[in-house]
């Protein structure tokens, strides 16, 4: 896209983030259909489905990371279908992919810093260890070297340091131990705490739908049911819709 991004409203009631009619996918192949999704300012959104659904290649689509085929996605006012992810996350948008999202060989103080605004680095490292405690006992110890779960912390402190308004989670509790994933939920209700808007995708579901505020249910790429989160704790609405 050349030049500025299109505003699209300026209304402060409207949705931080939008997806228009998106479909995207890999080479000939197209995963996601035809997407219709709104996270709200300060909510917390659900993104559910069984495997294979689409879920990651939608993440991946409104990050960046994957080209749109058609479709619109709207930041904060803004269409950035076309940009590349270092403007969207300019924007306001953060990408917490599978597997961690962080600089193995560098400490966990480099990762933080890096994401800290100019001139406010040791207040942004204090804020990031007060949100996340057990951060502040490995500042000094290499990313790489930390458990999985901590992992996942600093990718959310780093997250929460650069000021990011809209995250995109993409199971964060993959492959941790479940006391750990307890203290990533409690990570993820403090960063909803703080006003940021969450875009979720987890295998736990009744912890997501525990704090989410609405719900999505993709199956085969398109969306099969949407609305308030606390319809799916219904136990005939949740067997239909995710099959368990």
């Amino acid at each position: 896209m050349n030049g500025s991004p299109a505003v699209i409203s300026p209304d402060a009631e409207d949705p931080i983030l939008s997806v228009r009619d998106l479909s995207s996918g890999y080479g000939r192949s197209t995963i996601v259909r035809k997407v219709n999704l709104e996270v709200r300012r300060g909510s917390v959104t659900a993104l559910l489905g069984p495997n294979g659904a689409g879920k990651t290649t939608l993440l991946s689509t409104i990050s960046g990371l994957i080209a749109a085929k058609e479709g619109r996605i709207v930041l904060q006012g803004r269409d950035l279908t076309g940009d590349a992810p270092e403007r969207r996350a300019k924007g306001g948008l953060c990408h917490i992919p599978q597997g961690r999202g962080v600089y193995r060989s560098l400490t966990v103080r480099e990762n933080l810093l890096m994401q800290a605004p100019r001139g406010r680095e040791r207040e942004s490292l204090e804020r990031a260890t007060t949100a996340f405690p057990v951060l502040a006992r490995r500042i000094g110890q290499r990313a790489g070297t930390l458990s999985g779960g901590e992992q996942q912390m600093v990718s959310m402190a780093a997250a929460y340091v650069r000021g990011a308004e809209v995250i995109l989670a993409d199971e964060p509790s993959l492959g941790l131990a479940p006391i750990i994933i307890d203290q990533i939920f409690v990570s993820l209700r403090h960063l909803a705490g703080e006003g940021i808007a969450l875009l979720l995708v987890d295998q736990f579901v009744s912890q997501v739908l525990d704090m989410a505020d609405h719900a999505y249910v993709l199956r085969h790429g398109e969306i099969a049911f949407e609305g308030a989160a606390s319809k799916l704790k219904d136990q005939d609405v949740f067997a239909h819709y995710l099959g368990q």
